[in-house]
């Protein structure tokens, strides 16, 4: 049964929730003239669906509609369900994907102006008290001819909607949240990515930098990125582990125990131990050039 709260937030606020159909990922971003969107508007669940929950915001339309989705309802069965059973419904808006990325958009009648959304392949776009329509079209447009990783496109459509126009309140917080089955660390949950800024003049930019780190850190190294941990590539590593403390060995470019337990130390600090396969040998390209630039040899 939906739970209504007595009082919602009133979110000034334009997002997008979206389907990949080839990496079976499901993904929401929000850009909001509100302290903290991302703790309000994004719910997802792999291989359930995403919605997100604005204007006078009903968080309940959250896990009730994830329930719905889960139980087979479309994105449109779940949110007519959803606002049929909420007597507020003029002040609310949401916006739905389900498992088969069939998308739905709800905006009552009473959300301020301009408040309104589109839907397209994989996708749903909305928002309320913008600037005009221009902002959710060109979310949607520029979602729909983007490639690349899900989580990607979503930044580059939120950041389409702020050119377009955005909020008319302004900038305050953003959020990106994409799910895949045991896609979260060490695939222990669902959660791909969950990244927030809170309070930041300008959320869309700072989210986006986030997210480049979150590539550096949890990203997929290509096949040809691996690089084997051996000969001259094994001395400059073990000389880079002298320099940061972790290694007093000799030079010798075997890939032994001892530079084993120094490398795996060294990454771990550097929360780089997602792109090391230590059983292997192998180290990623790019984590070889961070550690270069990192303990280069001073003077």
């Amino acid at each position: 049964m939906l739970s209504l709260a007595a009082r919602s937030p009133m979110l000034s606020t334009f997002s997008i929730v979206a389907y990949d159909p080839l990496a079976q990922e499901w993904g929401i971003a929000v850009q909001s003239k509100f302290l903290s969107v991302g703790a309000v508007v994004p719910w997802a669940r792999a291989g359930v669906g995403a919605i997100a929950t604005q204007a006078h915001a009903n968080t309940a339309y959250g896990p009730d509609g994830l329930a719905m989705l889960a139980q087979g309802l479309s994105a449109q069965e779940t949110l007519d369900r959803l606002t049929a059973a909420d007597p507020e419904r003029d002040r609310r808006q949401a916006g739905i994907v389900d498992a088969q990325g069939r998308a739905a958009s709800f905006t009552g009648k009473e959300c301020l102006e301009w408040a309104g959304g589109v839907t397209g392949p994989y996708c749903a776009c909305q928002g309320n008290i913008l600037v005009s329509a221009d902002t959710v079209h060109a979310i949607a447009q520029t979602f729909e001819h983007s490639r690349g990783e899900l989580a990607d496109r979503l930044v580059a459509a939120l950041a389409a909607g702020q050119k377009a126009g955005g909020d008319r309140r302004g900038q305050q917080s953003a959020a990106l949240v994409v799910v895949r089955a045991a896609g979260g660390y060490a695939g222990y949950n669902d959660r791909c990515i969950d990244l927030r800024v809170d309070d930041d003049p300008r959320p869309i930019r700072k989210l986006q930098r986030l997210l480049d780190l979150h590539h550096l850190y949890f990203g997929r190294t290509h096949p040809e990125d691996w690089l084997k941990i051996q000969g001259k590539l094994c001395r400059e590593l073990q000389r880079i582990l002298r320099r940061s403390g972790h290694y007093t060995g000799r030079l010798t470019g075997q890939y032994d125990e001892a530079t084993q337990v120094a490398l795996r130390a060294l990454v771990g600090i550097e929360n780089l131990e997602e792109r090391c396969r230590e059983d292997e040998a192998l180290i990623d390209r790019m984590v070889v050039e961070i550690l270069r630039r990192k303990f280069a040899p001073k003077g």
